[in-house]
């Protein structure tokens, strides 16, 4: 049997892999730790391959979870790594965050969600209906701070230049997040959000399934 083990986004669960089809594959579903105090990425990803219970399995993650399948490889041999609406290295970010992370704003300026700049945020992400906007409100209510500020800490201090040789990576041409200007895709959805694994799940399944072959 193949395995597939799968980490979602930035504070979010597994439904947001509820509209992909992974076919014969076995599919597992990582949950996101709750911080240690000062812990680093790399022993977190320690932590989190040791919910992997299946020699060589295949990767896929979304966002920061991509990021964290790439820590993971540092780890633990795999069949394939699938990165969605993510980034491989520390220069495929947008500068913003690079910036943010040496000035270390993070520290002085906490990342928190409020109810007047949600349309930004839903505009960044790529939200387009109200099953969607459902969801994202439902994930801002459940994160916890400690979390996010560990979290967004760790994405913008990303040092990363390894990329893996079996690492597959699906992109949106209309990411805000992460813009396509700055990422060397293997494929592009030309209209794909930052949430397009939810609004474009038939061509990323497509996608995905190809690579699985």
């Amino acid at each position: 049997m193949n395995h597939i083990y799968c980490i979602s986004g930035f504070g979010a669960d597994e439904r947001v892999f509820s509209k992909l089809d992974f076919k014969d594959y076995d599919v597992h579903f990582i949950e996101w730790l709750f911080p240690l105090k000062n812990e680093s990425i790399e022993w977190y990803a320690k932590r989190m391959s040791e919910k992997i219970l299946h020699e060589n399995p295949v990767l896929i993650g979304l966002s920061f979870g991509g990021i964290m399948c790439i820590e993971i490889a540092k780890i633990i041999t795999t069949k394939k790594i699938i990165i969605i609406s993510s980034v491989k290295t520390f220069r495929e970010m947008p500068l913003w965050m690079r910036v943010s992370g040496k000035l270390k704003l993070d520290r002085i300026f906490p990342l928190k969600s409020f109810s007047f700049i949600e349309p930004i945020e839903n505009y960044n992400l790529g939200i387009e209906n109200k099953d969607e906007l459902k969801l994202v409100k439902e994930y801002r209510k459940n994160i916890q701070q400690q979390y996010t500020d560990w979290a967004t800490h760790q994405i913008i201090n990303w040092k990363n230049e390894w990329v893996p040789e079996n690492l597959y990576h699906i992109h949106g041409a209309k990411d805000h997040i992460f813009p396509i200007k700055n990422i060397k895709a293997d494929y592009v959805i030309k209209d794909g959000g930052h949430f397009m694994i939810m609004n474009r799940a038939e061509k990323i399944n497509k996608i995905i399934n190809d690579i699985l072959k």
